[in-house]
């Protein structure tokens, strides 16, 4: 039964990360929630999806693949600062090259922050995520959890970049070239919204900390 809870939880999650965004469901959702409402709403759906997932690989039949080593608890607990560090340097930010192209009418390439290192942070993040904690859960269930999700954020950009590049034309090229040349970066004025984000991202890495015991049953700091 737990393998059928694990099979079942990976159909909602693909279902509830399809379905909502396309035509004509995305569109009706919209209507009746509005553009905020809709996000927020997709938002908290996603996140109590993969709480479901997450808790569905633990109550999995355990099958180890590989030893646990007390050396792999250490390497989520390093990798998750930058994940938290670039989370917080990416989320609210417009980004035209994003999954909806998020806030595009926004977006300044001059100021184009962490976009200027890669056009997918938070697919980036959701990489790193999921090949930090790869490592000390070498069992059958987690493997395919983290497994799917590494590879999803590694061919999920090449997919990004397709899609965005179709419905934005050749102002997808330009807009990418104006961010690369590094014209016109940030005036210094900026670097404290810079430093208020890396503050919050250190404070979601350690509050990620204090309540991975009663999220997930399991301490960081052993």
């Amino acid at each position: 039964m737990a393998w059928l809870e694990f099979a079942a939880a990976w159909g909602v999650f693909f279902a509830t990360h399809s379905l909502p965004l396309r035509p004509p469901l995305r569109p009706w959702l919209q209507a009746r929630l509005g553009p905020r409402g809709f996000i927020y709403g997709y938002s908290l759906l996603s996140l109590t999806v993969l709480g479901w997932l997450i808790g569905a690989a633990g109550r999995a039949p355990f099958v180890p693949l590989w030893a646990w080593a007390p050396w792999q608890a250490q390497v989520p607990l390093v990798v998750m600062l930058p994940v938290c560090l670039i989370l917080a340097l990416a989320i609210g930010r417009p980004n035209p090259f994003s999954f909806g192209g998020a806030r595009s009418h926004a977006f300044n390439p001059a100021r184009a922050g962490i976009v200027r290192v890669t056009r997918h942070p938070l697919l980036l993040a959701l990489s790193l995520w999921a090949l930090a904690h790869l490592v000390p859960n070498g069992d059958l269930a987690h493997v395919i959890l983290f497994g799917v999700f590494a590879a999803f954020a590694a061919f999920g950009g090449r997919l990004v970049d397709k899609r965005r590049q179709r419905e934005m034309g050749a102002a997808w090229q330009r807009q990418y070239s104006e961010v690369m040349s590094g014209i016109g970066t940030a005036r210094p004025e900026a670097w404290g919204s810079v430093c208020l984000r890396l503050g919050l991202g250190v404070a979601l890495y350690a509050g990620l900390i204090w309540l991975h015991p009663w999220l997930f049953g399991v301490n960081p700091l052993g």
